[in-house]
């Protein structure tokens, strides 16, 4: 790839919902969000044969990389960065996580974008920081500019964060300050929201930031609940949800002789996802008058791949 490729070249082209025949809808009048499925395991980028999620913390400390068998995207790792440390004093410097990236991209293949390193605003977030939302925010987009200057040929994808509401819009504000907008980006990620699905916080969030203009969301660590109320307003979706329900079970039967629990299971995790897309295939919400249209694809295209 060329260095110097605006936010719909560096992303690339691929039609959401491809890779998920299940979801997929056979009318363009039902709408779902293509799925990534977290895993710690990135050995499953070899083999597991669906769009997949992965933490540059569980990637940084391989020699050998797999090589992905299908596409997949990357998180930064931020909230267990700042969960864990309240900075990213830390963490790896946006030059360490750019060279990074681009290993990962060049060795492992089929990286469909990157997440920056993000700063997450959960009221127990903040409070670990020290720090104000707006600050959080700040220093989101920051880093981003930060990345896209030092890597402007890798996929990076912007990060709204916030907790309420205003906070979401306050950092579109933010961004459009900086000379990004986002509305003619081809994703943006939706951070802050994986702990507080089971309220309607989050599907008005969403909402707003779509009457904002921002057609093309992708929510991190959305749980079932929370693709049930708002995924059709979602171009994607990511969980782990499958690994903490499964720590909570015994092993499947043909599991019990290699393992205790499926927690860290590609047989566990590919039956979950079955479920999961079949469910919601069958609750795929049509639009109305009250949600407002996706972007025009001719200006914010589908995520994919990058060449």
């Amino acid at each position: 790839m060329m260095g110097g490729l605006d936010g719909q070249d560096r992303i690339g082209s691929l039609a959401l919902g491809s890779l998920d025949p299940m979801v997929g809808a056979s009318s363009a009048t039902v709408r779902a969000p293509l799925f990534l499925l977290g895993t710690h395991q990135p050995g499953w980028l070899a083999r597991a044969g669906v769009p997949l999620f992965v933490s540059d913390r569980r990637l940084r400390d391989y020699r050998r990389l797999p090589t992905a068998a299908t596409t997949w995207a990357l998180d930064s790792g931020g909230f267990t960065e700042l969960s864990t440390h309240g900075t990213w004093a830390h963490g790896p410097t946006p030059t360490q996580y750019a060279a990074r990236v681009r290993r990962y991209r060049d060795t492992i293949g089929h990286l469909t974008w990157a997440a920056p390193q993000d700063w997450m605003c959960e009221p127990f977030i903040t409070a670990k920081t020290g720090l104000t939302v707006a600050e959080h925010q700040a220093r989101t987009v920051g880093n981003l500019l930060d990345l896209r200057a030092t890597a402007p040929d890798l996929p990076w994808v912007p990060v709204l964060q916030g907790f309420t509401v205003g906070d979401y819009l306050a950092c579109l504000d933010r961004y459009s300050a900086a000379g990004i907008g986002l509305g003619t980006e081809p994703l943006v990620g939706l951070g802050s929201v994986c702990r507080r699905q089971a309220t309607g916080q989050v599907h008005e969030i969403v909402t707003q930031l779509r009457h904002a203009g921002i057609g093309r969301l992708h929510g991190f660590g959305v749980k079932t609940t929370g693709l049930l109320r708002y995924g059709h307003l979602l171009a994607s979706a990511d969980s782990l949800a499958w690994s903490f329900a499964a720590r909570r079970r015994p092993a499947l039967p043909g599991c019990r002789a290699r393992h205790r629990s499926c927690a860290n299971c590609p047989t566990y995790a590919l039956a979950w996802r079955t479920r999961l897309l079949t469910r919601l295939r069958s609750c795929a919400i049509q639009p109305t008058l009250f949600d407002p249209m996706p972007a025009d694809p001719h200006t914010n295209p589908p995520v994919g791949p990058a060449p």
